[in-house]
């Protein structure tokens, strides 16, 4: 209107009395303005009820910028927000976490407060970017202050807290005092300073390492707190957002399985039942709603019914956040793997620790006797001149070699090889989609012998998609030209009002916008593509009185529904066929007319279901039932009639099997992994879905289909009897699987299981291995989980396995060239320690040789990727031993090829070659330092002959050992002071290099030992013996 006051002032102030025809013209055309004005103010109230869509027309929608329901509480996107509300309101700040009911009334229940929050109780908030950063710095983000993650000096400081450590340190000293003093500082620093420089690289590197993977931890923990929510925004658009993205005022969605993301009211819902035990304590269930109860806090979780929420405060404005917060995060628990390891650690260092106390007493007798010699060939200690400083200087010297030998021995690598490979593994998973929220479940992966899977986005791909409508007995083509309008009204209250799901039409050009579950898209997008459901309408002529959630016992969900103009009460149910089937007493028509359902009538529509069902289609039933409207008058009815219903239609609902499962679970089978289809539907669908799959085979002639009553009603022993056979368990309900989970490992089986719903939970955590859906999966599966399943693709569960087996294979690998390495360095330094009074490889030089096994080793032996070849041997037991009989063999010879050559070169090197002894020294530390190089390719494979298949694809391998050759290079040519060695000559680095590289031929050849698969004692301890 005000266009047309500017129009007649325009024209009231041009108009002269000379020209009156111009005058009348203007007059006209005001008029025409204002009749206009009027014409559109009418089309906004009437809505979008001018055109309904046909076949040659499009619904056009005209809203009213000031419409009622949304005009005091719609942000504007582009319009700054203003908040009647502040963070340290007092009524505002204690509203849920003192649970303040006064407040809540005093403020205006939760319309009121979403309006002085700037949102709208149905719209949302605007959801521009400038809008939510007004919101996060009025009221601030949901996040809570991590732990701050150690720094690398902190890790540095950890790596030399090693006791050994300390006291080569402390040896170093001593060793730099007395040389300085005895030599002066010129000379006499380079002992004392080389052991200083070589201790501070090992725990560099060390430390290095361990920074890395706590950065990788760090990060993979905060992607496994990554939760998406689902809001309303931008005028009543459903969508996903992080959860560290909800803001103050976001209206949350919730459903059976959600956590709530932070602290608010409750706004609207249906049968909303929480679990706050994780705040109070308390298991038992609590009814919330918008009135009398309404109030969320953040991290409960929903367990029955949905609704919808406002959020009032985050982060650690919130309960839960001021709880996160007080908590560092910092889980040190070792993993099973790791504490097997720490045990042989414990060992093979206990056995040093013995050989270096021998070492030190023959060292310090030979020394103190004169049998020890120096470099010109004379007694190390002069009897004739004792003196407390030649005594302590040797003392120290002595006690230093034989603190080396033990820091040699001691194979400290191996829980950092377990952290690497671990780490590595979490990594590339979460690139396969399989992210790893316990750190034991990578490692246990190996072991599983049977996987109890899903079936629906699991096997299948989880795009449903309705082919099959049948009203009554007849087969439905077109819904527009052969069923009656009142059963297609009554269909689309079924379809639009019982549900969890949404429709979204943003414009009058656009299509709709369905989100749900797989299953309620599928049927909302043929309601409105088939039956020509208008959400929007529907909701206005219609009003919820009481909603009864879908869970997996009752395999349906009810409504009851008031129609706003006539005031009839309908309870509608919709679920499985067969159960909906049983409870109905009649059927309706195409043409509109109820008939009772008859013995014959109600055979003719199970065949129909079971048609389906063979056909590997999910049936879903629609029912209905008039009700009294006298007795629903209210919201809080608490239980809807499910007795005596007429039977509406029947859909069938497509969704098809995943292309690659079929090889994937042919790869379980021949991997000897069991798999198990656990599903809630129809018998004959699943049987049908496990011989697409696999699961099922005609080979197969002992395998078992079986209904979860059946399994129920069956004995303990009867139970343990059949669960290995069984391949598929239909119309299971979630305490089923649990019980097939505790019967399986009763039997000795590692299991993992696959879970999506709330009430897979207890499945989820009695498994070895539980494996959530991150899809479908609701929040209270995935918390209950080891590994949650990012595409929820079965393929990824059989990635997790091969990813386990890779674990254990890559430490396997690397224990069998730790251990050759120690057992070669003991025997060589006691033999030589005996025979001679003196080791041949310095302290410095051992350092080095064990930051190469140790660091470089568990570097070049821990990144492995997985082979197709793990996959085609059987399980790892839960108690397989870490070094298997293969290893033992392959280490034994090594070993026992590396202590002759070096004690060939101690002994006999010098008159072979015809070379000093400072060069002959170099020589041993070169070709043995060499030799673990070309071993590290022996330790690729265990069994295999061929170690060099795949390696030009480990780039980190390949860099390891062109950096250890490269530093091995600058030792002994370059560093010569610093690591007591002397520059060699061309044939003398072809030596050293020759007498390495003859240990490829001698991993070769010793492969062809058979070895048996039984360990020793499993041998001795079936032996008898007469």
């Amino acid at each position: 209107m005000d266009c047309a006051a500017d129009y007649l002032i325009a024209v009231g102030s041009s108009a002269t009395a000379s020209d009156p025809l111009r005058w009348m013209k203007k007059w006209r055309k005001a008029t025409n303005v204002i009749r206009s004005c009027h014409r559109l103010s009418r089309l906004a109230v009437l809505s979008a009820d001018i055109l309904r869509r046909t076949g040659s027309y499009v619904t056009i929608k005209i809203h009213d910028e000031l419409d009622a329901a949304t005009a005091t509480t719609t942000a504007v996107a582009g319009v700054p927000s203003k908040f009647s509300l502040a963070r340290d309101d007092e009524d505002f700040r204690c509203l849920v976490k003192d649970k303040r009911l006064d407040c809540f009334r005093r403020l205006g229940g939760g319309a009121r407060i979403a309006a002085k929050l700037a949102s709208g109780s149905e719209s949302g908030v605007a959801g521009d970017d400038g809008d939510l950063l007004r919101r996060r710095e009025a009221f601030g983000a949901n996040t809570y202050p991590r732990r701050r993650p150690k720094r690398f000096w902190r890790h540095v400081w950890e790596a030399l807290s090693d006791v050994f450590l300390i006291v080569l340190l402390v040896c170093a000293a001593v060793s730099l005092g007395f040389g300085i003093k005895e030599h002066g500082l010129k000379d006499g620093w380079y002992d004392g300073v080389s052991i200083f420089l070589a201790v501070f690289l090992v725990a560099a590197v060390s430390a290095v390492s361990n920074h890395g993977q706590a950065k990788r931890f760090d990060k993979l923990a905060a992607a496994s707190d990554d939760v998406a929510v689902t809001v309303v925004r931008s005028g009543g658009r459903r969508q996903e957002v992080s959860i560290f993205d909800v803001v103050v005022g976001d209206v949350v969605v919730l459903k059976i399985g959600d956590a709530v993301p932070a602290d608010g009211v409750v706004l609207d819902g249906h049968a909303l039942q929480v679990d706050e035990s994780s705040m109070t304590g308390e298991p038992h269930p609590v009814h919330v709603d918008a009135e009398t109860s309404p109030f969320l806090c953040s991290g409960v979780k929903v367990i029955d019914g949905y609704g919808r929420m406002l959020v009032t405060a985050v982060g650690t404005d919130t309960a839960w956040g001021e709880m996160m917060s007080t908590i560092t995060r910092d889980n040190t628990d070792p993993t099973p793997l790791q504490e097997r390891l720490e045990r042989l650690t414990s060992s093979i260092g206990k056995v040093g620790v013995a050989v270096a106390v021998l070492v030190f007493a023959v060292l310090t007798a030979r020394h103190f006797t004169g049998s020890t010699k120096d470099e010109q060939g004379n007694p190390a200690f002069d009897r004739g001149h004792v003196t407390f400083n030649t005594v302590f200087s040797g003392l120290v010297s002595i006690f230093q070699q034989a603190v080396t030998i033990i820091v040699v021995a001691i194979p400290e690598g191996l829980p950092l090889a377990v952290t690497l490979t671990l780490a590595f593994s979490m990594k590339r998973m979460v690139k396969e989609n399989a992210l790893v929220r316990t750190l034991s479940a990578c490692e246990t992966m190996g072991s599983v012998t049977t996987i109890c899977t899903d079936k629906t986005g699991t096997l299948t791909l989880n795009q449903m998609k309705v082919t099959e409508f049948w009203v009554g007995t007849d087969r439905v083509k077109s819904v527009a030209a052969t069923i009656d309008a009142g059963v297609v009204g009554l269909l689309c209250q079924g379809a639009g009002l019982n549900t969890t799901g949404s429709v979204y039409v943003p414009d009058n050009m656009s299509q709709p916008e369905i989100s749900g579950s797989p299953t309620e898209k599928a049927l909302l997008s043929w309601a409105v593509a088939e039956l020509g459901m208008d959400a929007e309408k529907l909701k206005r002529t219609a009003k919820v009185l009481h909603v009864e959630a879908f869970n997996s016992d009752k395999k349906r969900s009810g409504v009851l529904v008031k129609d706003n103009a006539t005031g009839a009460v309908t309870a509608h149910w919709k679920g499985a066929a067969e159960m909906v089937l049983a409870r109905c007493s009649a059927y309706v028509c195409s043409d509109g007319a109820t008939r009772e359902l008859g013995v014959e009538r109600r055979k003719n529509l199970e065949k129909v279901i079971s048609d389906m069902a063979a056909g590997s289609l999910r049936c879903i039933a629609f029912a209905y039932k008039q009700a009294d409207g006298s007795e629903h008058t209210t919201t809080t009815t608490t239980k809807i009639d499910d007795e005596e219903l007429t039977l509406l239609g029947l859909v069938g609902l497509k969704d098809p099997c995943r292309p690659e499962v079929k090889a994937a679970i042919e790869a379980c089978t021949k991997a000897g992994v069991d798999v198990k289809m656990v599903t809630g539907d129809n018998v004959l669908t699943a049987r049908a879905i496990a011989k697409e799959c696999g699961i099922i085979s005609e080979h197969d002639r002992t395998g078992i289909v079986i209904e979860g009553q059946q399994f129920r009603a069956m004995s303990v022993d009867e139970q343990l009897e059949i669960v290995d056979r069984i391949r598929v368990m239909a119309r299971s309900l979630p305490m089923d699987k649990l019980v097939l989970v505790q019967r399986l490992k009763q039997k000795g089986h590692v299991v993992a299981v696959t879970g999506d719903g709330t009430n897979d939970a207890p499945a989820l955590k009695e498994a070895d291995v539980g494996l959530s859906m991150g899809i479908q999966g609701t929040e209270v599966a995935k918390e209950s989980s080891d590994i949650v399943i990012m595409n929820d693709n079965f393929d990824t569960v059989v990635t997790a396995t091969r990813w386990g087996r890779c674990v254990f294979n890559n430490i396997q690998k690397f224990i069998q060239f730790q251990l050759t390495v120690n057992v070669a360095a003991l025997v060589i330094n006691f033999v030589s320690a005996l025979t001679s009074g003196k080791m041949p490889l310095t302290t410095v030089q051992l350092l080095w040789v064990n930051l190469i096994m140790d660091t470089m080793g568990a570097l070049a032996l821990a990144t492995d990727k997985p082979t197709k070849a793990l996959m085609r041997r059987p399980p790892i037991g839960r108690t397989a031993p870490l070094i298997s009989n293969a290893m033992w063999r392959n280490l034994a010879a090594q070993a026992a090829f590396q202590v002759a050559v070096l004690l060939t070169l101690q002994y006999r090197g010098r008159d072979i070659f015809g070379i000093s002894e400072k060069v002959n020294d170099t020589m041993i530390f070169n070709a043995f330092v060499l030799c673990q190089v070309f071993n590290e390719f022996n330790a690729r494979e265990i069994e295999k002959k061929n170690v060099f298949a795949g390696v030009l694809q480990n780039k980190m391998f390949l860099g390891i050992i062109a950096v250890t050759i490269a530093m091995q290079v600058v030792m002994v040519e370059l560093l010569t002071r610093f690591a007591g060695t002397q520059r060699l000559g061309l044939a003398q680095w072809g030596v050293c290099v020759a007498i390495a590289a003859l240990s490829w031929p001698i991993g070769w050849a010793v492969k062809f030992i058979p070895v048996p698969d039984r360990t020793l004692h499993e041998i001795v301890a079936t032996r008898k013996f007469f």
